[in-house]
């Protein structure tokens, strides 16, 4: 072990570690195992993975299935160039067809799903010309290429911006916030006027192609939006010819109960993007996915993107395995039921600590957004503190979190509750009593107040 560390060291020393500053990258945790809702460090510990890695190992780790096809396809054929077909690609396309809205008529792979982004924005502004503008929101994150940043609202863009964010014409609109509504009002007295105001600023701006939206807010907070805003958002698109495009990277592939969390508001977007569960994560693959009314405009004009991994045949060889696993599990009733138990326990976690201020979420897909104080939703940070490199609380929950077993995704306000897909109740009640226990250090510098935990998860 003591060898395993000085390597461990050293890899730090000669590589850069991911959203961080680098003095925080001299000791990260070695990985050794995985598998089902449980991952390994070096010396054997297990931890419950419940953020399912970054919200994106849906089926748990060590799916045979998943594992046998993409070995089966090394041997076979583990590149070849995109100008070529494979048997992968036709089994992947006939395996998500079977799962995707049919309205999605064309697809486009990739192997992440910032670059699905860009395979977006390609088709908007070629199928647009000559609109160009792009409305995002400012809760939002859509990745980390320069098209991926441009859309992200969240604060890792601030940094960037003048190094990477070199895609022009995206201005950011309200969001659907209904703990910290932008018009300071509670739904349903705002008439969900966060939508609303769309109209006026497509009109305002000029120029606008489409709006990208995450279906529920991922990175930034889980944000449900109200049951009228998603009709409302594609009225406004469609009187307007602007195009909506849905980011499912995380809320696709049952994350959120359904297949694709825009099924919750019977909305059809233009263009769909979607990565992380396709595959489980076992395999990097990013999805652009279009309606014939975006795929029409190419049969006489070039579609002028691709890369050299595009339809890797490897990244593809996980997907219809992973369809498979999916259609089991739905089946099976599991997922739902533990949807319910996870809702119920976590809306009693927040009864029991007063550093919780709002639980918001569906399905495996859920927040905590955690205060100083209640009763004015006083935040212990704000956006300005994730980039400045202050001391998080989020992240001290966290910590003692990982040293209880459990492992969960922090953001500046928030805690990601996203669990594999096979979760079962008592696992849950064995995950978030370690939780508990981790919350306490927020507890105690919180403000005492008689005021519940808000719950804005209901559609």
């Amino acid at each position: 072990m003591t060898d395993m560390n000085a390597k461990v060291k050293d890899m730090a020393t000669h590589t850069y570690g991911t959203w961080n500053w680098q003095k925080a990258w001299q000791a990260p945790m070695l990985v050794t195992d995985a598998e089902g809702v449980y991952f390994y460090d070096g010396k054997g510990k297990p931890y419950f993975d419940f953020s399912s890695q970054l919200m994106c190992s849906n089926l748990g780790h060590k799916n045979q299935a998943i594992i046998e096809a993409i070995a089966k396809q090394a041997e076979k054929l583990p590149y070849v160039a995109p100008g070529f077909t494979t048997e992968a690609a036709l089994e992947a396309v006939e395996a998500l067809r079977s799962v995707m809205p049919p309205e999605f008529t064309k697809l486009f792979f990739s192997t992440s799903g910032t670059e699905a982004n860009d395979g977006a924005l390609v088709m908007t502004r070629l199928s647009q010309a000559p609109n160009y503008k792009v409305i995002s929101r400012y809760h939002s994150y859509h990745g980390a290429t320069s098209a991926g940043m441009a859309f992200t609202g969240d604060p890792r863009r601030w940094p960037v911006e003048r190094v990477r964010y070199t895609v022009d014409g995206v201005c950011f609109a309200p969001d659907c916030y209904c703990y910290r509504c932008p018009f300071a009002m509670e739904y349903p007295a705002c008439n969900v006027q966060c939508a609303r105001y769309l109209d006026y600023m497509i009109k305002e701006e000029g120029n606008v192609a489409a709006m990208i939206v995450e279906p529920i807010v991922g990175t930034n907070g889980r944000l449900v939006p109200p049951p009228e805003y998603f009709p409302l958002v594609r009225k406004i698109c469609d009187e307007n010819n602007v195009l909506l495009i849905a980011d499912e990277v995380m809320t696709g592939w049952f994350r959120t109960g359904k297949a694709f969390a825009m099924e919750h508001w019977n909305v059809m977007p233009d263009i769909m993007t979607t990565a992380k569960g396709c595959t489980s994560a076992y395999t990097p693959l990013g999805i652009t996915a279009s309606t014939q009314k975006v795929a029409d405009f190419f049969d006489d004009n070039l579609f002028c993107h691709g890369h050299t991994y595009a339809y890797h045949p490897l990244a593809l060889s996980a997907v219809p395995p992973a369809m498979a696993e999916y259609r089991k599990l739905m089946d099976s009733g599991l997922p739902q039921e533990v949807a319910e138990h996870l809702e119920n326990k976590l809306y009693e976690l927040a009864d029991n600590h007063p550093c919780v201020g709002d639980v918001r979420g569906i399905g495996h897909f859920w927040g905590l957004e955690i205060v100083k104080n209640r009763a004015t939703k006083e935040p212990f940070n704000v956006k300005a503190d994730k980039i400045s490199g202050k001391p998080l609380m989020t992240g001290k929950i966290a910590g003692q979190a990982m040293q209880n077993g459990l492992y969960i995704a922090p953001w500046y306000d928030t805690l990601v509750i996203a669990p594999p897909l096979i979760i079962t109740k008592a696992q849950v009640d064995e995950a978030l009593e370690l939780l508990s226990k981790a919350l306490e250090v927020a507890d105690q510098e919180t403000v005492s107040t008689d005021v519940a935990a808000s719950r804005s998860s209901a559609f």
